[in-house]
């Protein structure tokens, strides 16, 4: 009988309440200052990471016209912005996006990182 009063009372709180008390932080409402935002567009990343931070170095992946004359295809990465972090916010970022591509491929299918099965032949 104990466990279905607790299941009362844990009724009885609003779900702010327990989420408090489960975490010990209330919420806060976040505002967005995006005067100083700047946007760039990549095709590629790189993650390096030590004990208490995370780097991704994000920017395009190109032709290097460099291995083009010596008939040897190359690529090259042009790296435009470093994003540093620690892992809590990391977490919260891989969460994130974990969320949105699962959401995505729910909508649109799903995203096959294999470039040849997307290749359509013809």
């Amino acid at each position: 009988m104990p466990e279905q009063k607790n299941s009362v009372k844990a009724e009885e709180k609003g779900i702010e309440q327990q989420a408090t008390e489960q975490t010990g932080q209330r919420q806060v409402r976040v505002g967005f200052d995006e005067r100083n935002m700047t946007t760039s567009y990549a095709n590629g990343f790189r993650a390096n990471a030590t004990g208490e931070e995370v780097m991704l170095d994000f920017g395009l992946n190109v032709v290097n016209p460099a291995g083009q004359q010596q008939n040897q295809p190359e690529m090259l990465f042009q790296v435009n912005s470093r994003v540093v972090m620690n892992y809590y916010a990391a977490k919260r970022l891989a969460i994130t996006l974990s969320q949105l591509i699962r959401r995505h491929e729910e909508q649109f299918g799903e995203l096959n990182l294999d470039i040849a099965k997307r290749r359509k032949n013809g």
